[in-house]
């Protein structure tokens, strides 16, 4: 009877571990957007070397394009393979009801309870199929972020043209500020993903190999 319940056990193990987390589609879009956004970033900072907007700059080493005119182009091209991605990103997590599935419902109480559990060391990464609360918001945030890091760039980029668009920001100087804030959400929350990656690895393998 042991020998059977522990063929069973390593049968159910066997189907846990090769059990689909990550679909295709979703680690091709995730790693695309790795690239466009740290292009984006790092060119971004490049950019705004040219004219800070605090007193600071960022260090030429971890800028892209080497002058202003360089970073422009850089940007340009990485935006485009962001806003195309994107685009399919978020067309296919429509269509697909992942959205649905894996980012509802939110609620406070469970993103407050999650966070305690998390900051107690007591949250459970089991079951690496089902976003927690606290994933949930981080993941809905960062896709709000996204659009308005996109629409507040476009108006920057094309403010006669796109003048609605520019107001709608408060003007060119206020869509910058937006700009940078929202690229600085960006970059705090690659420093918890990517930290979380690290102290959960198991995660990291399913966005490779998507089990």
């Amino acid at each position: 009877m042991s020998s059977i319940t522990a063929a069973g056990d390593r049968a159910a193990t066997k189907v846990t571990n090769t059990k689909v987390i990550q679909p295709a589609w979703v680690r091709v879009v995730h790693w695309v957007n790795a690239v466009a956004i740290v292009l984006m970033i790092m060119s971004g900072w490049q950019i705004y070397n040219a004219s800070p907007l605090f007193n600071f700059t960022f260090s030429s080493s971890i800028t892209l394009g080497g002058w202003l005119g360089g970073g422009i182009m850089w940007h340009l091209a990485a935006m485009w393979l962001l806003v195309i991605n994107g685009l399919v990103y978020l067309t296919l997590g429509m269509v697909t009801g992942r959205f649905r599935k894996k980012l509802l419902p939110i609620s406070a109480k469970g993103v407050l309870d999650d966070t305690k559990a998390a900051v107690t060391g007591k949250l459970s990464h089991a079951d690496l199929s089902t976003y927690n609360q606290v994933q949930r918001l981080l993941y809905t945030g960062i896709i709000v972020v996204g659009i308005l890091i996109v629409l507040s760039g476009l108006a920057i980029w094309k403010p006669v043209q796109l003048q609605y668009l520019t107001a709608l920001f408060g003007g060119y100087d206020t869509a910058r500020y937006v700009h940078f804030f929202m690229m600085a959400a960006i970059v705090g929350f690659l420093v918890i993903h990517v930290a979380l990656a690290l102290i959960v690895p198991k995660s990291l393998r399913a966005m490779i190999i998507g089990r």
